[in-house]
Parts: C-alpha cells; sequence; structure tokens
C-alpha cells in the first residue's frame, strides 16, 4: 500500500518571529497567532507599554513572548537591535501608516511620513533581518505587509498607493536576490480591516457601503482573516512561495 502524502506543517515551533507595529491592530493579532503556533515572538514598537503588556498576555497564555521598544525609523537603532539578536526566521514587516487626502491637497509633510515609514523604514528593516540570516546561512521568510492598494488605485489614497506599490515592487527583487540564500519574500496584502483604530472611521455609513460594495463577500475584513493568511506564509506549507502576493481582500481585487 502506498504511504498518502503529508501535508506541510503549518506549526513555527523552534521559529523566532520578528513583528513591527506590534502594539495593536494587525500587528499584534499576526504576533498572537505566531505565537500561537509555537513560534518565539519578539513584538517591536515605538509604543513600549503596549507592546509590554502584549508580551505579558501573550506569556500568561503559554506563549514565548518579549518585547523590543524601538521607533523602525530609527535605522540605524533597528539594524544595530537585529545585528545583536539572533537570527529572526520570520519577519513580519508590518509598521505603517496612511493619511488619506485628495491628491491635490497631499502635503509634503505627508508624503514624507508616509514614505519614510511604508517605504525607507520598510525597505531597511528588512535589510537588517536579511543580513542576518544570511551571515548566520540561516534560511528564513519575510512578510511585507501591503495592501489591495499596492495593486489598485483609489480616491484619496494616492500617497498610500504610492507607498504600497513600491513595496510590491521593492519585494520582488528582494525575492529574487534572496532566494539563493534560502530565504522567502511575500506580501500580504487585506483590504479595509476592522479593527479598534479603523471601527470610527466604518461609522460613516456612506463610507463603510462604499467599501463594503467593493468587497465581492460583501463583509469587510477581520483581523482573524489576516491571521491565519500570515501563518501560512510563515510556514513550511508556503515552502515554495516567493515574490508573490497573498490577496486577502473579500474579491477587492478581481475586477
Amino acid at each position: 500500500m502506498t504511504e498518502p502524502p503529508r501535508t506541510p506543517s503549518f506549526r513555527l515551533d523552534g521559529r523566532r518571529a520578528l513583528v513591527t507595529g506590534a502594539g495593536r491592530g494587525l500587528g499584534y493579532a499576526v504576533a498572537a497567532a505566531f505565537a500561537e503556533a509555537g513560534a518565539h515572538v519578539v513584538l517591536c514598537a515605538r509604543s513600549t507599554g503596549e507592546i509590554e503588556s502584549a508580551a505579558e498576555s501573550f506569556r500568561a497564555n503559554g506563549w514565548k513572548a518579549k518585547a523590543l521598544p524601538l521607533d523602525v525609523t530609527d535605522l540605524a537603532g533597528f539594524a544595530a537591535a537585529v545585528a545583536a539578536a539572533e537570527p529572526f526566521d520570520i519577519f513580519l514587516n508590518n509598521a505603517g501608516m496612511n493619511r488619506p487626502k485628495p491628491f491635490v491637497e497631499v502635503p509634503v509633510e505627508d508624503f514624507d511620513s508616509v514614505m519614510g515609514l511604508n517605504v525607507r523604514a520598510a525597505f531597511f528593516a528588512a535589510q537588517a533581518v536579511a543580513r542576518r540570516l544570511i551571515a548566520a546561512k540561516r534560511p528564513g521568510s519575510i512578510i511585507n505587509m501591503s495592501s489591495q492598494m499596492g495593486h489598485v488605485g483609489a480616491a484619496n489614497r494616492s500617497l498610500y498607493c504610492a507607498s504600497k506599490w513600491a513595496m510590491e515592487g521593492f519585494s520582488r527583487a528582494m525575492a529574487i536576490e534572496l532566494g539563493p540564500h534560502a530565504i522567502r519574500v511575500n506580501t500580504l496584502c487585506p483590504t479595509f480591516i476592522e479593527t479598534p483604530m479603523t471601527r470610527p472611521f466604518f461609522e460613516n455609513k456612506p463610507f463603510r457601503d462604499s467599501v463594503v460594495a467593493k468587497i465581492k463577500l460583501g463583509r469587510l475584513g477581520t483581523v482573524g482573516d489576516v491571521m491565519g493568511a500570515a501563518v501560512f506564509l510563515a510556514s513550511d506549507a508556503a515552502a515554495l512561495m516567493t515574490g508573490s502576493a497573498l490577496m486577502v481582500d473579500g474579491g477587492w481585487t478581481a475586477d
């Protein structure tokens, strides 16, 4: 009798995961998903109190977690911290921001802030993690948190779209260069996700209705929708995936 094939594991036991922007929202949720799957998670954000509290709540659940209070826009500080640490097998490059405005009203300071975090800091954070993995001759999974807006355009999103299209571009180039080192690079592209931070925006019914109308499954996303996708990309189940964009958009970009 032929032995049937076995599904590669979605477990992350024994792996170290670094998550930026981990104090709240998607970063916090995915960090929890990694920890639940067995990874030792390092939660990174500027907000010391939030990530200390998050790490403590993880440990109370029997998960492995610690906090790393750090601003990812401090490029030298972030690079030094990563270089001094044990290599991270998994990196969720999640810290980001958005300042929606009509294109003709976008000020220079908004451009500098959004591109400084979503592109400049994200680019060099990924570089620091990759350098450490290469030096240690370790494989890894880098997940750059992009967006459906890295694949389409939208009103009042010209600046955010610019930043996420840029991330999609450098992620593919990273995948080509880092593939020989067995470091996979993919983007995770959610639609609008309802979180405590975004919920007030969705109290505007016309806005909520316009968003839901574009989502073919007829609902906003939840953090749970993104958690499973992130664990998949981090795990051996996605061992042949690199240079890909995993859409978690309810069908927004299908048309």
